[in-house]
């Protein structure tokens, strides 16, 4: 079958990403040329075969792209575009939400493989898939979020995840500083300047970049992210023992010096 010479190939592979079939795809463009058009017209505008047409409209009725009369014989029109095109948007979102739950589901299920000693770290690059791991940590969490963080790590990629983290989670924030009001659910612990300088001359940097950060979920999944401004930022994730204990470790010291210098 030939594609009509003025549907250009471009065109057909957007509506293909849709959701539709190329047959499909070609009679919803033939029905938006013409009104109340028949089989056989739809057969003659489209250029899909005769036995093809009846069931590809069957299909875009079903897709809400088509509306077909109560007549003899049966006539079909296309539902204009901006509507048709929000109508399969719509079947898109809900059939990846299905499959989001489904796919979490499975997800959550499996069981811990047996890799003998080996401590499995995962790298991550690029900031959205950063982010993405942490809303799931922080949505998951079940007793306590503990993180040590910049502000402007914080302002400008944690808090807006951080209110995913369930209510009856502790949530505790050790920073360099905290601009507008402190959300009362958090436990935030800001370090004098003095008090500060000592901590991070103690520790060496307890935070080496302009936007990093250590974040530990339940102590048992931790999340390293280092990042700066004129660098794309990484980060490594894991729920091996030993990170998450040397992460637990280094919180823990931090928070001591803090308190040793005057919290």
């Amino acid at each position: 079958m030939k594609v009509p010479r003025d549907i250009s190939g471009a065109l057909l592979e957007s509506l293909k990403a849709l959701g539709l079939t190329k047959y499909e795809a070609l009679v919803y463009i033939g029905l938006l040329r013409v009104a109340g058009a028949t089989a056989t017209e739809v057969h003659e505008t489209s250029g899909v075969p005769r036995a093809s047409v009846y069931p590809v409209l069957d299909r875009l009725i079903e897709k809400e792209l088509v509306s077909v009369s109560h007549t003899t014989p049966k006539r079909f029109d296309a539902i204009p575009p901006d509507r048709g095109i929000e109508n399969l948007m719509h079947r898109i979102e809900a059939d990846a939400e299905s499959a989001k739950l489904a796919l979490d589901t499975i997800y959550r299920e499996k069981g811990p493989e047996v890799r003998g000693n080996q401590e499995l770290i995962w790298t991550i690059y690029g900031e959205e898939n950063i982010r993405t791991r942490l809303a799931d940590m922080f949505k998951h969490a079940e007793q306590s979020v503990a993180m040590l963080a910049t502000w402007e790590l914080l302002q400008g990629s944690v808090l807006e995840v951080l209110t995913s983290v369930p209510e009856s989670v502790d949530v505790e924030i050790v920073t360099d500083c905290w601009k507008g009001e402190q959300p009362p659910r958090f436990r935030i612990r800001l370090p004098l300047s003095e008090s500060f300088h000592e901590v991070r001359s103690a520790q060496g940097k307890p935070l080496p970049y302009e936007r990093s950060g250590v974040f530990l979920v339940d102590n048992t999944r931790t999340l390293v992210w280092l990042g700066s401004k004129s660098e794309q930022p990484s980060a490594l994730y894991s729920e091996s023992a030993g990170l998450v204990q040397f992460v637990r470790r280094h919180l823990a010291s931090v928070t001591e010096h803090m308190s040793a210098a005057g919290q």
